[in-house]
């Protein structure tokens, strides 16, 4: 199954909500949404597919051509991992052509939490902060819903074996960053924030765990191809089976001592082999390829999944911020 959220081209103010069928939007019944979906889980929501492809020939469906796509879900948290070795390698790539994989990027998965009201849609113009190293990051993330099992919601302290279940699907991501300011957030060890909660493309809509289950290796890695173009140039291409852990051990990890909830969006972090520039950069040790300048547009396909693709627009003017002051430090009023 794949659901997603849409506005039609005549009525872009309504968001529709419903199953991608063929190269047709299904609505789904009495208004229900894609969180009330995630909610109720995999196996409620295909007993409502079911009774809508039951009621076909009453329906009056809707071309794909004729809507515009939205991001489909609004994620009630973004955890974004890095679970590439490869990428790594690149990003910390040296002068003499050595790479630095901490050690303790070995002993446990690790991500960052960004802004999940700034998600954006496939077709959306992307407007940057004014940064001279704008970069994408191809990702696939995974979406939390309610375990398929009868049990009740906990999503506390899951097993790897328990989190599987709470994988309602899958979607496209693109982890939009603007490297010089994530470098300097990062000098003082805090961040990334605004170098990357500017933009986060997801979409086209969500596939089901279970349409990409034939695609589990032995180990439990998918075996899906993920590809990016710049300005329809192919830049990197990599298999999302070579991430250090799998979905469920991630779900697993942000699990702990904390909550998960539907609706919560956990990325894979950037894949290898030119799944972002700045590895690229950090590889050919000067920026090439060219970081992203407006106009150019981003193109990324992750098989099984779909497509996503945005231009870049204009940067955005923000209020001046003066520097810190350097202050006398009196302990006394």
């Amino acid at each position: 199954m794949k659901l997603a959220r849409w506005t039609e081209l005549r009525d872009d103010t309504s968001i529709r909500h419903g199953f991608v069928v063929d190269e047709r939007v299904v609505e789904f019944p009495e208004r229900l949404t894609v969180d009330h979906m995630l909610r109720i889980g995999l196996e409620e929501t295909r007993k409502v597919f079911d009774n809508c492809m039951a009621d076909a020939s009453a329906q009056d469906f809707t071309t794909l051509s004729s809507v515009r796509l939205l991001a489909p879900l609004a994620p009630a948290t973004i955890r974004d991992f890095v679970t590439f070795e490869e990428h790594v390698e690149g990003m910390t790539a040296s002068s003499d052509g050595t790479s630095h994989v901490p050690a303790e990027w070995y002993e446990l998965p690790t991500f960052y939490f960004t802004n999940p009201h700034t998600v954006r849609s496939t077709g959306d113009a992307i407007s940057p902060p004014h940064t001279q190293r704008l970069d994408f990051e191809l990702e696939l993330a995974a979406i939390i819903g309610a375990p398929k099992s009868a049990e009740p919601f906990n999503g506390q302290n899951l097993s790897p074996a328990e989190a599987t279940d709470y994988i309602f699907g899958y979607t496209v991501m693109n982890d939009w960053s603007a490297r010089d300011i994530q470098g300097r957030e990062m000098a003082v060890n805090l961040g990334p924030c605004k170098g990357k909660d500017f933009a986060m493309t997801l979409g086209p809509w969500i596939v089901t765990a279970d349409e990409v289950e034939s695609n589990l290796d032995q180990d439990g890695f998918l075996e899906l191809a993920a590809r990016v173009w710049v300005n329809g140039e192919l830049v990197g291409q990599d298999l999302i089976s070579n991430m250090g852990w799998p979905f469920n051990e991630l779900v697993a990890y942000a699990s702990r001592n904390s909550q998960l909830v539907p609706g919560d969006v956990l990325g894979s972090g950037t894949v290898g082999n030119g799944g972002c520039m700045a590895e690229l950069w950090g590889r050919n040790q000067r920026v090439m390829p060219p970081p992203l300048k407006e106009h150019d547009e981003v193109t990324m396909e992750i098989d099984s999944i779909g497509v996503i693709h945005n231009a870049i627009g204009p940067a955005k003017k923000v209020p001046e911020i003066p520097p810190a002051r350097r202050r006398l430090r009196n302990r006394t009023a």
